[in-house]
Order: C-alpha cells, then sequence, then structure tokens
C-alpha cells in the first residue's frame, strides 16, 4: 500500500517569494489561432525555498548511490540542480537503464517517461514520479481503445497489413505494447526520419502515434512526402473522419494528436520575432506546427537545440520555439558568450504538467525514500513491457 502522505504536507514551509521575472506574466493573452489546449494559465513558478533546497540536499546525500535523480531539459532551475542527469526523455530512460546499482530512480518529468525507465530498467529497480499528476495531454490523445479501434478502421478498409505503426517517444506504455505487438518501432524527434525509412522498407503505409506534427514535417520535410501523402486521422469522429478511398491513398495516417507547447507556435510568431530582432536566427523542435517549421531557419529535438547554440558564434540572435523553462537556462547559460537567446512566442508558457514537479514533491518524494517508505511507484505490467520493450529495441537497432 502507498504512504498516504502528501508533498502538501509540505506546503506550510515553502514560502512563494515574488518572482524577479515579474514582466514574463503569463495567461494574461490567448491566441485564438493556436490550437486547443494551448493556453498558459498562471504566473511563472517562485523562486525555491532555501529550506526545501537544504532538505533535498540532505534527503539525496542521505540516500547516496541508491538513488538516481533524472532531470528532464523542460523542469524547472530548482528541480534541475538535483538532477544527477539532464537530457530528454529517451535518454534519460537510456541513463536510468546503464545504472543498475540504483535502487530508487526518481524522474523529473512526466508520466510516460518514468514508464519508459521502468520498461528498460531491471526488476529489482523502482521508478518513481514525485507527482503523480505530472502527465502529457500528446500522450493522453491517443488512448489503447482509440487506436484498437483505428486499427479495425485500416482493417475494415482492407490495408491494415499494408501499415507499420510509428509511435513516438511521447506515447504511454500501452501504444508503445501496440506498436510492438503490430510490428512497429518507436521513434523520438532525433532519429524519425531512420524510423519511417525503416517502416516503409516493412510497409507501404505508416500509421504515425500520436503527434501529427513530427509525422508531417518528417514525411514532408525530411523525405520529399507532399502534404497531400498525409492525412488526419480524427479518433473523435467515425471512422475517423476519413473514407476508405483517402486512407488507401495515402501514405502516411497521421493521429490527430499534438504538444500543448509547441503546438501554439504560429507564423506569426516568426514573422514579429524577424521584426524585432533584425537577423535573428529561428530555431524551433519539429513538434511545431507545418508552416512554422518552414519558416523557421534551424529545425530539430532538444538535444539539438542545445548543441546549435553551443556552437553558434558570439554575437548571434536566437528566437527558440520550445519549452520555456529551457530557453531560459539557455539564454542565461549563453548570455556570458554574448549569444542573445529569446523565447520565439511574446506570450510566455511553459510545459504545465513538467511543473508539476516542483521542489515540494521532490522533498517529499526523497525524504520518504530516506525513510524507508517507497512512494508514487512507477509500475508497468510485464505483458505491456514486454511488447513495448519490444517496439523500444526495434528502435535501438536502427542503423
Amino acid at each position: 500500500m502507498r504512504d498516504v502522505t502528501t508533498a502538501q504536507d509540505l506546503a506550510p514551509s515553502f514560502e512563494p517569494q515574488p518572482t524577479p521575472l515579474a514582466l514574463l506574466l503569463l495567461g494574461r493573452e490567448a491566441d485564438p489561432k493556436s490550437e486547443r489546449g494551448v493556453d498558459c494559465p498562471g504566473d511563472l513558478p517562485s523562486p525555491s525555498d532555501p529550506d526545501l533546497v537544504e532538505r533535498a540536499r540532505v534527503a539525496k546525500e542521505k540516500l547516496g548511490d541508491k538513488v538516481f535523480v533524472l532531470g528532464h531539459h523542460y523542469q524547472r532551475d530548482e528541480v534541475i540542480q538535483f538532477a544527477d542527469v539532464t537530457g530528454d526523455s529517451f535518454k534519460l530512460a537510456r541513463d536510468a537503464a546503464a545504472k543498475p546499482e540504483a535502487e530508487y530512480i526518481v524522474f523529473c518529468g512526466v508520466h510516460f517517461m518514468a514508464e519508459s525507465a521502468d520498461i528498460l530498467t531491471g526488476d529489482d529497480q523502482k521508478v518513481v514520479l514525485p507527482d503523480l499528476a505530472a502527465g502529457c495531454s500528446m500522450a493522453d490523445m491517443a488512448t489503447a481503445e482509440q487506436v484498437a479501434e483505428c486499427w479495425d478502421v485500416l482493417t475494415d478498409a482492407g490495408i491494415a497489413e499494408q501499415v507499420v505503426p510509428v509511435s513516438y517517444m511521447n506515447s504511454s506504455a500501452d501504444i508503445k505494447a501496440f506498436t510492438g505487438k503490430h510490428g512497429g518501432t518507436i521513434c523520438t524527434s532525433s532519429n524519425a526520419k531512420k524510423a519511417l525509412d525503416w517502416a516503409f522498407e516493412q510497409g507501404e503505409k505508416v500509421l504515425f502515434l500520436p503527434d501529427q506534427h513530427l509525422g508531417r514535417n518528417t514525411a514532408v520535410r525530411d523525405m520529399g512526402m507532399s502534404l497531400e501523402d498525409c492525412v488526419l486521422y480524427n479518433p473523435h469522429k467515425p471512422n475517423g473522419g476519413l473514407t476508405d478511398e483517402e486512407l488507401r491513398a495515402a501514405k502516411m495516417i497521421l493521429w490527430r494528436g499534438h504538444c500543448s507547447v509547441h503546438g501554439r507556435f504560429s507564423l506569426d510568431s516568426v514573422h514579429d520575432v524577424r521584426e524585432r530582432i533584425p537577423g535573428v536566427n529561428v530555431l524551433v523542435h519539429p513538434e511545431c506546427k507545418h508552416e512554422v517549421v518552414a519558416a523557421a531557419d534551424y529545425v530539430g529535438s532538444t538535444e539539438y537545440i542545445i548543441k546549435t547554440l553551443e556552437a553558434a558564434p558570439a554575437g548571434s540572435k536566437w528566437a527558440i520555439g520550445t519549452e520555456l523553462n529551457l530557453v531560459r537556462r539557455l539564454a542565461n547559460r549563453f548570455a556570458a558568450e554574448d549569444k542573445e537567446v529569446v523565447f520565439l512566442d511574446k506570450t510566455v508558457c511553459f510545459c504545465s504538467t513538467m511543473n508539476r514537479i516542483d521542489l515540494p514533491h521532490l522533498v517529499w518524494a526523497l525524504e520518504s525514500l530516506a525513510d524507508g517508505k517507497l512512494v508514487n511507484r512507477i509500475q508497468v505490467d510485464k505483458e505491456t513491457e514486454s511488447f513495448a520493450k519490444l517496439a523500444l529495441e526495434r528502435m535501438l537497432a536502427l542503423p
């Protein structure tokens, strides 16, 4: 039975202080042209409470080598400071698997990331998510029931045998298991083209889950397909909102899902920043909409964004289309090198589910583990793990 203590028990010792970034107000305006689910409610996180910082340090020191803390790039600074390693979701899951001596893997990210870590780590290792409410809106846009129904639609259209599923890392363990069971593979934003190249060697069509934008951008921008080669499957409409003829003609069947942060960047954002900052380089994540990616100067994964800025010359100017915490961290890091880094959109937005992993939750998780109480364990059932791992292994075998 899970301990009933919650992170809210730490609330009395957490006294938010005025943020020095008061000009970066969130939720004060909305973009009517953005996709649903991409509003930015709330203010920026408050600075770390010194008492909680010390408590986290003490608890982590007490646990020693028994704990390994993973911090996703989109986490806030107050959490990242306690991470043993940082990176994107798949890099962190692999880092966890490479640390078999750690009894506890504390994943400061979101639910699907912790699931992947559980799939790739040993049975004796326990993966902990400091706040179970830290989910992912994109991953939640494709449920196992919806995808099974989609496969029935493809079967009825007579094309299921021609279709190879390719699922983005940002998906639930259930979706990864479906992918493995049906002969498909997983991809990241770094290797999506390799995954699609492999898939088209296995079959004539791809069902790309759950991010339509990464699928469309990879197919059109990187593989030379046309927008007409892509159709959008809407799980909330009969037959996915498509005719059998449309499904038979398509090469890419894109799931109607998107990232709530990257989906808000618009073509107007790109035009506006070019007017405001002459000579700016626009660098965006491939989860952005196709017209944004087409108008950008550089496109790539989180790791690509970081490496591009590292290699950039002094005096260069960059507008970054990805999550706020990372952009702000990069801006601070490269300011000393005379590199100007700004957020692409004027309305500042961070990933609200990523930000659920705050210092109170991290302290509660670490102190509980230090006291011998296992909390918020993420555990994937064996059958799901088996098929999901098969899909992940296919990705690892990509050239």
